[in-house]
């Protein structure tokens, strides 16, 4: 009898939790190398950096460094929870975020489904590119075109209006507008390059589902109301628990290049205003203080979207 070169025990459940790694580390050692790079970066500069996270807790000075700094606990949470610009806060990230959410995520869900029933190849091809394109688009750039569009005196969208007889109007002036501006321009770019990833869990459908239903008279929307889009449901789930897991969180770079003193009441958010604390007035305890405080209620966040949606449709990140 030829002799086992591999000398892989019976059952891997039967070793204990130190050999198990030991012998999944021996086995699978190449996997190991590959992920290596990604570990180190996160070590690097993700979980290195909450070292800083204390002088959230301290009165933190340049001079004396993190360890000297003297300890103050809570304060600096409570002067922010105090503040008179703590409830706006709230509101506008909370607003912008709940707006985007809503019209930012079925968006790409949409428009994969409908690049699913596309024949023409040709036209499928120049679609997908021409969606896909803004995702490409610097933020400056982005934010540049919203000026030039909706320019009072030479925006195209003013030309339009004046054209059919109605006032021109300074949309990026108007706290009214500017959630709706920002949404809008975030959902054109980031929708066409958010359906790949529905797109491939619209690949992986078996055509013989769609086969069998179409012997049975089944008709096209009625394949894809009840054969595609619920194989999209656990993807769905999946980038829904992470978008609430980042609810309170958005780039202050497009924010602030839209902003300006007429439309602050509706633009001013968590992270221009960390941005403005921490870079700009040099009060970097209080910036880290509020950013702590933004950190912690998406984890909550996070946590609780994750459990509910296990405990009503078996689907979660863990």
């Amino acid at each position: 009898m030829k002799k086992d070169k591999t000398n892989l025990p019976a059952k891997v459940s039967d070793l204990s939790f130190t050999e198990r790694i030991k012998f999944n580390f021996k086995r699978y050692w190449h996997l190991y190398l590959m992920v290596l790079p990604a570990v180190i970066y996160f070590i690097i500069f993700h979980y290195g950096p909450m070292y800083g996270v204390q002088i959230a807790f301290k009165k933190y000075m340049p001079a004396l460094g993190i360890t000297g700094s003297p300890w103050v606990g809570f304060t600096h949470f409570k002067k922010f929870f105090d503040s008179y610009y703590f409830g706006t806060l709230i509101k506008n990230t909370l607003g912008i975020s709940l707006y985007d959410l809503a019209v930012g995520f079925p968006m790409p869900i949409i428009l994969a489904l409908t690049f699913n029933e596309l024949k023409n190849g040709f036209f499928k091809r120049f679609a997908q590119t021409a969606t896909y394109a803004p995702h490409f688009i610097s933020t400056v750039v982005i934010v540049g075109m919203l000026v030039a569009f909706l320019s009072p005196s030479t925006g195209i969208i003013n030309h339009l209006r004046a054209a059919m007889g109605l006032d021109r109007k300074a949309f990026l002036e108007d706290p009214r507008w500017f959630k709706t501006i920002y949404v809008l321009s975030g959902v054109w770019q980031s929708m066409g390059w958010n359906t790949i990833i529905y797109m491939s869990a619209l690949a992986g459908v078996n055509p013989e589902l769609h086969e069998a239903a179409a012997i049975d008279g089944a008709s096209r929307f009625q394949r894809l109301l009840y054969i595609n889009l619920p194989s999209l449901i656990p993807t769905m789930l999946i980038l829904l628990i992470l978008n609430f897991g980042s609810i309170m969180s958005m780039g202050y770079e497009k924010i602030l290049l839209m902003q300006n003193p007429l439309n602050i009441a509706s633009s001013n958010v968590i992270s221009t205003f960390t941005y403005q604390q921490g870079l700009i007035d040099a009060n970097y305890s209080y910036a880290a203080a509020v950013g702590l405080f933004n950190a912690v209620i998406n984890a909550v966040l996070l946590l609780t979207v994750n459990k509910i949606t296990r405990r009503i449709t078996k689907v979660g990140l863990w």
